[in-house]
């Protein structure tokens, strides 16, 4: 056994010894993001889900409850697109497999075969209160793979995943130039897709036949391009300029496609098209760097998007630099401080990307019925001085930092 291994597990043992037991958490204000905040609230946890909820005094607490206090209480905050887990934090190729460089369209890569539960920043955002996270192949390729919806708790792969193929994630733009022979140009970038998304047409068709005889050897690529068609998988699309979100709409529009896009530095610009496609919104790191294709982006576009009647999610994204990930609370909490509505802060880390991913019936919003998993806070969430001071996922306790 790995000595890493070794050491989380006796990290596990030293977590509070109530980590399994009936929970009752008490807390100055919960955020509950679906039903407004709550002063003085208190929230029932039983068999891993959210009993009750309501204002202290209503709620009885039963006396074989243990009792936790908090100033403040947050849904399970939800990382909307990651590499957690495929990118790991030592920057080296042993650790690094969020990018194939062999082939510039690969769909048929799945993330579950590469996420890494042991991941260091798995455990890193975790403590910073992220309890679900969409994560998996990344940018840089036109199809890099498949993304996956993921638990932060400890666990094997198969214990912790909620989706195992939520997305396809593909890029346009720079990102892809370099990284293989061809497509050089962005022209060249559209119609390899275009020729590929045919390519998949075709092969639903063929795989559609009543005479089985004629029906073509099943074919992983084109299966999973078919299901963009069939709308069984979204399309998650990292563009940033105006021409390549622009490129991505028509491709969706051409193929009919459910659109999600991603990075988006230059939505702003195009609110009224964005919302004509019907297309969804992850707003790339508030805190991103200005620069190469997103070098018109603006600490306002959450802002912005809202108002204009775009719901959004912010993600942590990719950083090519250890340590490899940012923390999604202080993203947001930048959003809100350029002009992003208190409210709508707490929404684009946990009902928003909840609704995107369709998981909302589980996790997203402290309602009764919904996994138990909560963040407790020293103060405002927001604020650069507050404290993640312990992290529930499904009932348990996961993470301790304030004793």
């Amino acid at each position: 056994m790995k000595a890493t291994t070794i050491l989380n597990f006796f990290l596990l043992l030293s977590l509070p010894s109530f980590t399994l037991a009936q929970t009752a958490i008490k807390a100055e204000k919960v955020y509950t993001v679906t039903a407004g905040a709550i002063q003085n609230g208190v929230i029932l946890v039983k068999d891993g889900k959210i009993e009750k909820i309501g204002k202290e005094g209503d709620i009885k607490i039963p006396s074989n409850y243990t009792v936790v206090e908090a100033k403040v209480v947050t849904p399970g905050l939800i990382d909307a697109r990651s590499v957690v887990g495929l990118s790991g934090p030592l920057n080296i190729p042993s650790d690094q497999d969020q990018l194939e460089k062999s082939s510039p369209i690969q769909p048929d890569l799945r993330a579950i075969d590469a996420y890494n539960t042991e991941d260091k920043l798995v455990k890193y955002v975790r403590d910073n209160g992220v309890t679900t996270l969409h994560t998996g192949h990344g940018i840089g390729a036109l199809v890099s793979g498949q993304t996956m919806v993921v638990k932060t708790k400890p666990g094997t792969v198969d214990h912790v995943t909620i989706i195992p193929a939520a997305m396809l994630a593909m890029t346009i733009g720079p990102a892809v130039q370099g990284n293989f022979p061809s497509p050089g140009t962005k022209a060249k970038q559209i119609a390899m897709l275009r020729t590929e998304l045919i390519k998949a047409q075709d092969y639903l068709k063929k795989m559609n036949a009543k005479d089985s005889t004629k029906r073509p050897a099943e074919d992983l690529k084109l299966e999973m391009l078919g299901k963009l068609l069939t709308h069984d998988m979204k399309a998650l699309i990292t563009v940033n300029t105006t021409n390549d979100i622009m490129n991505a709409i028509r491709l969706a529009k051409e193929f009919n496609f459910q659109l999600v896009i991603d990075g988006a530095a230059e939505a702003y610009r195009l609110t009224d098209e964005i919302k004509a496609a019907h297309a969804e919104v992850i707003l790339h790191a508030t805190m991103a760097r200005n620069g190469g294709d997103m070098i018109n982006m603006t600490r306002e576009s959450a802002a912005i998007l809202t108002k204009a009647g775009i719901p959004i999610s912010i993600e942590s994204g990719y950083e090519a630099y250890v340590p490899k990930t940012r923390v999604i609370l202080w993203e947001a909490a930048i959003a809100v401080a350029n002009g992003l509505p208190f409210e709508d802060g707490l929404k684009a880390i946990t009902i928003n990307p909840a609704k995107l991913l369709g998981i909302d019936n589980h996790v997203g919003s402290i309602e009764k019925g919904k996994d138990a998993d909560l963040v407790l806070y020293n103060g405002d969430p927001f604020e650069y001085l507050t404290k993640v001071c312990k992290v529930m996922i499904d009932g348990n306790w996961v993470s301790n930092n304030c004793e």
